[in-house]
């Protein structure tokens, strides 16, 4: 039986919306091995070609689950209770480090508090931001960031529609409905532009922020697409200090919509990082349209 020489690719987080996307694309290229990396291994046995612990919070943990490897994908969950990303991240670095890993792949997001300057505290975008000078100087060969959206699943979880007092469905935000500033994207495709930028690392490789973007919309475009799609979604736009009473943690995304509206969510000119991740990934993401007649579709519920 011949040896596998595929290069081996180590996924933190294989088991959430990010890291099981990029499972899942390595898994369809057929040109890595793919070492799935969770707390609970024995949950997910078959994930991927090997499934191995691992805990950011556990450092003994990481160096057998990052050994042999090439690539690491990380990304960490600022929501988990008690999750400090900082310590996570640096414990991921250095025992990358120590493997010997070539290529880094960090999932990030904008730095808030330097875009706004100081004017908006948007903590689980800020807090892996500034990860990004961590990876930048440990000096790994290739090391690349990946930046997630704002994805289109949020209209079918944490963000789904609810009853308002008129007795409609839709939503209540702190953002003016005609803001086109929200660059959002089907986060399942986020391991396109993983596996591209692990098969291109001279293109990709170099410290390039590649971000997946389907469409930059507004909240009125997408409750005019989910109406033409035979729903009768209502939208109110509220004062911030009024949303911010409305639930725990809801002061966060009271500032994380204002910086949005001042700034967009990518918080700057990215055209040149959207069809640079485009070209890496190989594909164009699928649109909100596209997006919502599958998954969010009236007429076919």
């Amino acid at each position: 039986m011949s040896k596998d020489i595929r290069k081996l690719i180590a996924v933190i987080g294989a088991t959430g919306h990010q890291g099981g996307s990029v499972v899942r694309a390595l898994k369809a290229s057929g040109a890595f091995q793919v070492r799935a990396l969770t707390r609970n291994p024995e949950s997910h046995a078959g994930l991927a070609d090997e499934v191995v612990e691992a805990d950011m919070t556990r450092p003994e943990t990481l160096s057998v689950a990052l050994k042999g490897a090439y690539g690491v994908f990380v990304v960490t969950n600022f929501w988990e209770p008690g999750a400090n990303e900082t310590a996570q991240a640096q414990a991921v670095i250095e025992a990358a480090k120590a493997a010997g890993v070539q290529h880094f792949i960090w999932s990030t997001l904008p730095n808030v508090e330097a875009i706004s300057g100081g004017k908006q505290h948007v903590l689980h975008f800020t807090d892996k931001a500034k990860i990004d000078a961590m990876v930048r100087v440990a000096g790994f060969p290739h090391h690349t960031f990946v930046v997630a959206p704002f994805f289109y699943q949020n209209l079918t979880s944490h963000l789904a529609p609810q009853k308002q007092q008129d007795g409609s469905m839709g939503w209540t935000l702190p953002i003016d409905a005609d803001a086109r500033v929200i660059h959002m994207g089907d986060i399942t495709e986020l391991g396109d532009i993983v596996v591209g930028a692990l098969a291109q690392p001279t293109l990709a490789g170099s410290g390039q922020y590649l971000p997946l973007v389907g469409n930059l919309l507004s909240f009125g475009d997408i409750v005019s697409t989910l109406n033409g799609l035979g729903h009768r979604y209502t939208f109110n736009q509220v004062p911030a200090d009024v949303f911010s009473t409305f639930f725990p943690g809801a002061n966060e995304l009271a500032e994380m919509f204002a910086y949005f509206e001042q700034h967009t969510y990518l918080g700057s000119a990215s055209e040149e990082q959207i069809a640079l991740a485009r070209t890496v990934a190989g594909r164009i993401p699928t649109d909100f349209a596209r997006w919502a007649r599958a998954n969010m579709s009236a007429i076919a519920a």
